[in-house]
């Protein structure tokens, strides 16, 4: 049991406002639906919050249309002027999910700083020493607090080489030689998968060589239901901070509720810098301020499995919402038991974005296609060396692979030199469309740019032009049943997986709901988008229309053919973005397209037609 005979306080940065949104909703919470809730507890003397950065820069814009600059602005108003704000970067990738050069992360440590940030905690999935060094400069050269990052995470398989107590310490070593101004150093583990002996080793190494006066912060996640455990071996080390939450964003993916930690440290003379006789108002709060939005119970319960499949919880969150967006919720398990797999042939860099969602969609990938017949091109430009050096080799036969589909080389420069150059691209997009450019709106265009895709459906542009996407995961209100003729029955597309749906029998004034799972005639298994899109015969048209291969809601981000064009069976005919990556559809058929039905940035499923075939 720990226990300090002098006492120590140990300092809280509350996350319910950005970690707490982003592990439970992937970000997607409308600003008015917590900031009475953040006014309350700044009110109430929190000082340290976390508020913006990771998911937090993206959902605002992507899928809230909400500015998210505007979104940072408004809650430092509410905060006060001395309350610290708390931002999360992503080394070589900021706040995006790809590479950017050093002159947009020096306009990104700009913007963030002018919107009402003092602290940046700044990592790198790799731990690759060298882009935590250039990446951190833009942070110091601002004026923001400084925190460097060592990612942690329990490995799926064994290893005595990586993510053990040294391999953590000679990263913290060499980042304390690199001459690189650090105010803090956090250890943070985004799955919670680390066990508290590796933690308690780590930080009791470190605060050895750590300058007295430089905080050790730990950050980890209660997936697992470990958090508070580990919270005290890092305390037991000589950690001086940690993230904590409350009720109804804490625990489950998020962390654990400051109440519980508050408890655990009773009468070992340590405590926290905060009242948490003041949470159960917040708590209240926040109920109320929520009630309309639907918790997935995924993302709220503890699940042990994770020690198998280290998915941090900013992730998981927002995975399960696009998969059963995507109707494909019933592929969950089948992810998550290849994850091991992923992780060893990809060099073992951390679980944490944006190499969890490299991992997460290569999983997907596996499953769906086949194992690595189709590399994801995060992943594989990670095994590449395109992010930075992995902590392991990665498989050969991988790395083949991803260069082969890529059409990529093994690189071994600085991710940095390699990145694209948006800046300039940015600016063109908002002039060819009359939008004023600023650095605000170049940013807002610049980060959401990806490699093939689209500016039609760059979530900048949308924003900005006044045609954001909205989708906020509210309860769905049960709607009357108004009565209809009766028509005849259109021939439904054909499925090519199991559909897994529910079904009510009303027996005798008894209701019953039943899961039932339908399985296609030929190929039970099959996974959406690996072969031809489903297709039916409309009555009344000569032809066969191409239907979206997922059951449920994806954008459609190309389509490659015009009307009038001859098609081959099997042949690519259009795009659409599910799990934040592309699928094809295929034509099913040979002729020619007589009619296309949808246009690029149309959300549809798969009873709506895309094109017809004749």
């Amino acid at each position: 049991m720990i226990f300090s005979a002098s006492g120590k306080k140990i300092r809280v940065m509350f996350t319910p406002f950005r970690d707490g949104l982003q592990s439970s909703f992937g970000g997607k919470v409308r600003l008015q639906d917590f900031l009475p809730a953040m006014e309350a507890s700044a009110k109430a003397g929190f000082r340290h919050f976390e508020f913006g950065g990771g998911a937090r820069y993206q959902a605002p814009y992507f899928y809230l249309g909400e500015n998210p600059f505007d979104d940072m602005r408004k809650m430092r108003e509410v905060v006060g002027p001395d309350a610290d704000l708390q931002i999360l970067t992503r080394s070589v990738s900021g706040v995006t999910l790809t590479t950017q050069s050093m002159e947009g992360l020096k306009l990104q440590a700009g913007l963030m700083k002018g919107a009402g940030t003092t602290w940046d905690r700044n990592f790198d999935y790799m731990n690759d020493v060298d882009n935590l060094v250039k990446t951190g400069q833009p942070i110091v050269d601002v004026g923001m607090h400084h925190q460097v990052c060592i990612a942690l995470m329990g490995l799926p398989f064994h290893s005595d080489k990586v993510h053990t107590a040294d391999f953590y310490v000679n990263i913290g070593k060499r980042l304390l030689e690199s001459g690189l101004h650090i105010d803090s150093i956090c250890l943070k583990d985004a799955s919670g998968t680390t066990d508290p002996k590796t933690i308690y080793d780590t930080a009791l190494a470190l605060k050895k060589v750590m300058p007295p006066e430089m905080p050790l912060w730990m950050h980890t996640h209660d997936t697992a239901s470990t958090a508070v455990s580990c919270y005290m071996a890092a305390i037991a080390g000589g950690a001086d901070g940690v993230d904590l939450s409350v009720r109804p964003f804490a625990s489950g993916t998020v962390q654990p509720d400051a109440r519980s930690l508050a408890h655990a440290l009773k009468g070992t003379g340590y405590t926290l810098d905060i009242d948490v006789s003041v949470l159960p108002e917040i708590e209240g709060m926040l109920n109320d301020l929520m009630k309309e939005y639907d918790f997935n119970p995924t993302t709220t319960t503890a699940d042990a499995r994770v020690l198998a499949f280290p998915m941090p919880g900013g992730a998981i969150g927002p995975n399960v919402h696009m998969m059963v967006k995507a109707g494909i919720l019933d592929r969950y398990g089948d992810v998550l038991a290849e994850f091991p797999v992923v992780v060893e042939a990809g060099g073992a860099w951390t679980s944490v974005t944006p190499g969890s969602q490299q991992y997460w969609l290569q999983a997907f990938n596996n499953v769906l296609y086949g194992r690595w017949k189709k590399i994801e091109a995060g992943y594989g430009k990670a095994v590449l060396g395109y992010f930075g050096k992995t902590p392991l080799p990665p498989d050969p036969d991988v790395v083949k692979a991803a260069s082969e589909q890529l059409d990529l080389p093994v690189f071994t420069g600085d991710p940095l030199e390699a990145a694209p150059k948006n800046i300039e691209p940015a600016k063109k997009a908002l002039q060819e469309r009359n939008l004023p450019v600023n650095d605000e709106n170049i940013f807002l265009v610049m980060a959401a740019m990806v490699p093939g895709k689209k500016m039609e459906t760059n979530e900048g542009i949308r924003l900005l032009t006044g045609n954001p996407k909205i989708d906020v995961p509210l309860k769905k209100k049960a709607e009357p049943a108004v009565p209809a003729p009766a028509a005849p029955a259109a021939a439904a597309p054909a499925i090519t997986r199991p559909v897994t749906t529910r079904c009510t029998v009303d027996e005798n004034g008894t209701k019953r709901t039943f899961v039932v799972t339908l399985e296609p005639a030929d190929a039970a298994g099959s996974a959406p988008g690996a072969a031809a899109a489903a297709v039916a015969e409309a009555p009344g048209v000569r032809g066969t229309e191409v239907f979206s291969t997922f059951a449920g809601s994806v954008e459609i981000v190309d389509i490659l053919v015009n009307v009038g064009d001859n098609v081959f069976k099997g042949g690519v005919v259009a795009e659409v973005e599910a799990m934040k990556a592309k699928h094809d559809i295929k034509a099913p058929c040979d002729g020619k397209v007589t009619a296309i039905h949808a246009k690029i940035g149309d959300e549809i499923d798969s009873s709506k037609p895309i094109m017809t075939i004749s």
